[in-house]
């Protein structure tokens, strides 16, 4: 079987389950969170006098639903306890199996961008793996030495760190793949907040229980930050992994700067429904994270282009043999350089350029990441001419 088609079949399969695992994961934890800033002290005095510190009442799909928190753990220990942690492990596993296959499998074509640096696909993969480690080494570290002190000082070391390794490897790798390994070292860290500390804690305390010794309430206080903290980083981690279908974002001269004040937005937004949840309606934070937004969109548009009057208007025919030379090795019915054309866009014939034109001008003139890493060598004059055709009226 052609391995082309082999790696198509792998990021179509890797593609999907890793969704699949990612909407259990973030769907329990989204869950948790909601539950423990909705709870209310209970009012039955039995319930206290067995340790519950919260409860609610909730209705889904036609069923009522009591859930309760314990201020630590019941007096005794549950025939059946389910640990949520699978749904962390799957995505993490399916994420780096997806990112091998699509990025350090092809790293020549994905990783490396002679525009940008001028290393081996060998070091770049090298410098993703590093990323992926020592990003969660930082992390750890930091909140052992920060958080007992200062949540505030936490969050903003952390976030000067995550800025400086994205302005690091967007002056590495290619923007896409920068992207990206941001969006996987902070998905890693959430998965290593669950496989080295929730975990591990959670399991402390039953087997505190089984020997018949109170549990460590700090145990479960040092969980439940973790577990806050990847709340918090849901949103950043989830634009990172579709980044990659807007270039206009990593192609970006400013490009890190604007893929963290996109991410601050989404904290702030995340961080209004925190505190929603506890039935406090702060609409500060997310009008504060919606006017980032927008001011990182309008500040980083391009600027109008006008085409020159005084020069002729470029035909298709004269435009053909660019496109033909290079964009079609990529996007064709049988491309040379790819398995399948990219995004089901093909370039072959005068019809699909037509169809596709907008395109065209948009990845070759504005963004200018295609092609993808320069590899056909277009030059700015071919790209001037796809530019005045466009504008032209593409005749």
């Amino acid at each position: 079987m052609d391995s082309a088609y082999l790696i198509e079949v792998a990021s179509m399969l890797l593609r999907w389950l890793h969704l699949i695992v990612g909407i259990a994961w973030i769907g329990s934890s989204f869950y948790f969170v909601w539950l423990d800033n909705s709870i209310k002290p209970p009012t039955d005095p039995k319930l206290r006098e067995a340790g519950v510190g919260g409860e609610l009442w909730a209705m889904h799909a036609g069923g009522f639903y009591n859930p309760q928190k314990y201020l630590v753990a019941p007096k005794e220990l549950p025939k059946e306890l389910h640990f949520f942690f699978w749904p962390s492990y799957s995505t993490w596993i399916t994420g780096f199996l997806l990112i091998s296959v699509l990025y350090y499998f092809q790293a020549a074509t994905w990783m490396v961008d002679p525009a940008v640096a001028q290393i081996s696909p060998t070091v770049s993969v090298l410098i993703g793996l590093g990323t992926l480690a020592g990003g969660w080494i930082v992390y750890d570290l930091l909140s052992r030495l920060l958080i007992e002190r200062s949540q505030l000082v936490f969050a903003v070391i952390y976030t000067l760190f995550v800025g400086a390794v994205t302005w690091a490897l967007m002056h590495l790798l290619a923007g896409r793949a920068a992207y990206i390994h941001v969006g996987a070292m902070i998905a890693t860290t959430m998965s290593g907040n669950v496989f080295f500390i929730i975990i591990p804690n959670q399991r402390k305390l039953v087997a505190a229980m089984k020997r018949g010794e109170a549990p460590d309430p700090a145990l479960g206080k040092k969980a439940k930050q973790r577990s806050v903290h990847n709340n918090y980083l849901t949103l950043p981690v989830l634009f990172s992994m579709i980044s990659n279908h807007y270039a206009f974002t990593y192609s970006h001269a400013h490009g890190w700067l604007m893929l963290m004040l996109i991410m601050l937005s989404a904290v702030l937004i995340r961080h209004f429904f925190n505190l929603k949840h506890k039935g406090e309606w702060r609409w500060e934070y997310p009008i504060a994270g919606g006017l980032i937004l927008l001011a990182t969109l309008w500040w980083t548009a391009p600027a109008p282009v006008v085409r020159d009057t005084a020069k002729p208007v470029p035909t298709l025919s004269q435009v053909m043999p660019v496109v033909e030379a290079r964009c079609a090795a990529c996007h064709a019915e049988k491309p040379t350089m790819m398995p399948s054309a990219p995004g089901g866009v093909m370039l072959d014939t005068e019809a699909r350029i037509r169809q596709h034109a907008q395109r065209i001008y948009a990845r070759t003139t504005q963004t200018k990441d295609m092609p993808l890493g320069n590899v056909t060598n277009i030059t700015e004059e071919e790209r001037a001419l796809i530019t005045g055709w466009y504008l032209g009226g593409t005749k």
